[in-house]
């Protein structure tokens, strides 16, 4: 990433942002797919704590600094993993029960399914406040830009989900895929972060 005197620039910050979202849209995806209609609420709670949680990260790992991260980098993966099998593997079980036994408990955008998402999502951006501390680069206005960024991907994905659903026939498959796609992403982070060893 180029910097000068301490401030990243705009190019590369986006291409950063966008990298860091690519979970956050992808979860959403899956989100909207469980969902199959989503409203302007779920959308908002959604895309407000990706956002909030994608720019608090880098912060806290910036604030955090270097004297902690070998010590977190050691287990970040597995804690995102763990988070995204729970939710995957609720919306999985959720799919094999009949709609009135799920009701609206099985909202993904509400209640601690939500945190864990957002939790989930967001563990990435903690290693970048990390590296932009060791960097010396002001944090404020990096982690405005990941946290608008993971909204507005965030929406999209919700969206394209929907759709996706609504539109197919096989509505009770795309909510098992759904479950399917947040272990997918789980197990990518492993893989990313040599959960499985070398």
């Amino acid at each position: 990433m180029t910097l000068e005197c301490g401030v990243v620039e705009l190019i590369p910050l986006i291409s950063l942002a966008v990298a860091l979202a690519m979970d956050a849209f992808a979860v959403s995806v899956a989100v909207g797919i469980r969902l199959k209609t989503v409203n302007p609420r779920q959308m908002f709670r959604l895309s407000w704590h990706f956002g909030l949680f994608q720019a608090l990260m880098p912060v806290l790992g910036w604030c955090l600094g270097v004297n902690i991260r070998s010590f977190v980098e050691s287990f970040d993966h597995w804690i995102a993993f763990g988070l995204l099998a729970f939710v995957g593997g609720k919306m999985f079980w959720d799919a094999f029960q009949d709609e009135e036994e799920a009701g609206d408990t099985s909202d993904p955008t509400r209640s601690m399914s939500l945190v864990l998402l957002s939790v989930a999502t967001s563990i990435d951006a903690l290693a970048v406040g990390f590296s932009m501390s060791v960097l010396d680069v002001a944090i404020a206005f990096p982690a405005i830009v990941i946290g608008v960024t993971a909204s507005m991907f965030t929406l999209l994905g919700m969206q394209l989900g929907s759709r996706f659903a609504s539109t197919s026939r096989l509505s009770h498959w795309a909510e098992i895929l759904g479950g399917l796609v947040l272990f997918f992403i789980g197990f990518h982070i492993l893989f990313e972060h040599g959960g499985f060893g070398s």
